[in-house]
């Protein structure tokens, strides 16, 4: 995709609905249903998210890095 096209206002949308369907997916599974975009499983999302974030590193934009971690056991030297 090319990235330098969009704005930064774009890039931003794009990177919170990579966000937002994150934190749905896990909220289902957290309820024990099935998950509805597959973002954990699909590593498009990952790389799209990567991608976005380059971009507005490049850009000098300011934004919360996805916790891609959130809900994956920890090891006991982490805590």
């Amino acid at each position: 995709m090319n990235y330098q096209a969009f704005t930064n206002d774009s890039l931003t949308m794009m990177y919170e609905a990579a966000r937002g369907a994150l934190a749905a997916d896990d909220a289902l599974k957290r309820q024990g249903m099935a998950t509805r975009f597959r973002v954990r499983e699909t590593p498009d999302w990952k790389k799209h998210a990567a991608d976005l974030e380059q971009e507005m590193l490049t850009r000098g934009m300011f934004f919360d890095v996805i916790n891609w971690t959130e809900g994956q056991a920890t090891l006991p030297f982490d805590e």
